[in-house]
């Protein structure tokens, strides 16, 4: 084994970041201990931005995760590659209908909520950003309630914890930073507390970061 594929994981990460958060579920859930390095995306106009780490990720953006002597972006690519290299705990059911339900609400928030009220986008919407973000999570949660009626036991998808759930918790915290009334929301908000109340999702909480500011820490 090469020095760096033996060294200790490293995860490029923001605290509020919804995107590292996912990450840093999966990696607590599967018990993998890694160095966190912070990058802030609003000081200095934003670490990612820099030349550094531009070459550690083109894309410009959190999380990037070193491991096994590659670099990996996209939460969900790395979650992918951490269920194929460390197979406990499960983060897809094996069931293959209950496999698409999992990777289907997934893709739901990673793809269909999440990237429209982003920074990037919102540094664009000016004063309307936060009735733009508030319009992007209603929509998108307005079918995800109605989606988890019918795939949800405790959790997303039946009793276990999966990709899904990973997707959910952060997402939730995004609504409620936007200010999103969750009312309508029933299955969500039941889910999301059940989720908050495990350990992995507590110590890998934006108010419990190295990065995290003083005035938000817990």
């Amino acid at each position: 084994m090469s020095a760096a594929a033996a060294a200790k994981p490293i995860l490029y990460s923001y605290f509020r970041s919804s995107c590292s958060w996912r990450v840093r579920i999966a990696l607590a859930l599967k018990g993998i201990s890694y160095d966190l390095v912070p990058v802030n995306l609003i000081k200095d106009g934003g670490q990612q931005f820099s030349a550094e780490f531009k070459a550690l990720n083109p894309m410009q953006q959190v999380p990037a995760l070193k491991i096994d002597g590659i670099t990996l972006s996209q939460s969900l690519a790395i979650i992918n590659y951490l269920e194929e290299t460390h197979p406990n705990p499960r983060l897809l059911p094996q069931d293959p209908k209950k496999r698409a339900q999992v990777r289907m609400i997934a893709d739901h928030i990673a793809s269909g909520i999440q990237p429209l009220q982003n920074l990037s986008v919102l540094k664009q919407m000016g004063e309307k950003k936060m009735e733009w973000a508030q319009n992007c999570i209603t929509s998108g949660f307005q079918a995800l309630e109605q989606i988890l009626q019918h795939t949800a036991g405790r959790y997303c998808v039946g009793d276990e914890v999966s990709m899904a759930d990973l997707c959910l918790v952060p997402q939730v915290a995004n609504a409620e930073r936007f200010k999103v009334d969750m009312g309508p929301y029933p299955t969500i908000t039941r889910i999301n507390k059940a989720l908050l109340e495990l350990e992995a999702f507590k110590i890998s909480h934006p108010s419990r970061q190295p990065d995290t500011p003083a005035e938000l820490r817990v």
